[in-house]
């Protein structure tokens, strides 16, 4: 019998990576037919009210969420990348990491001036990587006009760094 709500599906494991995290684990959610069909509409619930023209996934997570979304919603799908992985000519942010420095790009033709973008991850942490997506798509000329997630760890507060947009999750967890 199909549970009722997405974290149902959601396996937690204590002490992961390190003591006192509590690991949030999706892909119990991904690898069951019921548990994934409840993600992909309850995000897409949340973009019920949201006039938008592409649907951008970051990798590799967020492609999964947004590449259903996308195909539901009958939108296209842009995907941010990892540098190096793309290959026509690309547009590129750097964020910072916990531990370093990452860089993630966009082919420059994925956004037209004017789009309206939804960006589509797994997970809102610290917000690092979302955060770098939006510049880009707004480097490129279009407008972010909602941020969804799965899942929100709290605690982490990558809410805060988002401030000024539209950011919607699933699930939010206190804490890491």
């Amino acid at each position: 019998m199909p549970k009722m709500k997405v974290e149902d599906y959601v396996r937690t494991i204590p002490d992961f990576p390190e003591p006192g995290i509590m690991f949030r684990d999706i892909t119990t959610v991904l690898e069951d037919a019921d548990g994934f069909q409840l993600a992909i509409d309850e995000m897409q619930k949340k973009l019920a009210d949201v006039d938008f023209d592409i649907v951008c996934g970051a990798e590799a997570r967020g492609f999964v969420f947004a590449s259903a979304l996308a195909y539901n919603m009958h939108k296209p799908l842009g995907l941010i990348r990892k540098k190096g992985k793309l290959p026509c000519d690309t547009l590129e942010q750097g964020y910072d990491l916990e531990y370093g420095k990452a860089v993630i790009e966009m082919h420059k033709d994925t956004i037209k001036p004017g789009m309206k973008a939804v960006i589509v991850d797994d997970l809102i942490a610290t917000g690092g990587t979302v955060g770098a997506a939006a510049k880009l798509i707004e480097k490129l000329g279009g407008e972010v006009v909602c941020m969804v997630f799965l899942m929100e760890l709290e605690g982490l507060k990558g809410r805060e760094k988002l401030k000024g947009y539209d950011v919607r999750t699933v699930i939010s967890y206190p804490g890491k």
